[in-house]
């Protein structure tokens, strides 16, 4: 019985694979005499046709409705507002790759002797970073709570 069952499966599964290779190319894609060039132009409207006109008139009156006039605020502020938004080397660095922090450590030498002739040494005060390298954050890693 289910050797009868899997033999009427790979039937059907065969008629099906091979009624797909019986349809032919062109009952499928239909041609016509018109080149992409025309379909192009007639939908822009710049070849002279009916719906062309329309799309050109629509696209016309939306851009014009986004137009304003600028005020005198508005130029005042562009070249700030334009160097917000231009990107340069020194700026894109440290907006991907901002620096972790690495704090300083302070450490106090006291006075000694040194070298082969023992030379006094009066005590001093250093400053050196913890860290012996600069360390950076990787793009989108969090820097704000360290």
């Amino acid at each position: 019985m289910l050797s009868n069952l899997n033999k009427g499966l790979a039937l059907a599964l065969a008629v099906a694979v091979l009624s797909g290779c019986a349809t032919s190319k062109e009952e499928l894609l239909t041609h016509s005499d018109r080149t992409m060039m025309d379909i192009w132009q007639q939908e822009t409207g710049s070849g002279g046709g009916g719906t062309g006109q329309v799309a050109r008139r629509q696209f016309l009156d939306a851009r014009q409705s986004l137009r304003r006039p600028l005020t005198e605020a508005d130029v005042q502020a562009a070249p700030a507002e334009q160097m917000r938004y231009t990107r340069t080397a020194r700026n894109e660095v440290r907006r991907q790759f901002q620096r972790l922090p690495n704090p300083d450590l302070v450490m106090y030498v006291y006075p000694h002797l040194t070298g082969t002739d023992p030379v006094p040494v009066p005590g001093y005060t250093t400053v050196f970073p913890l860290y012996q390298r600069i360390q950076y954050a990787m793009p989108g890693e969090r820097v704000e709570d360290y």
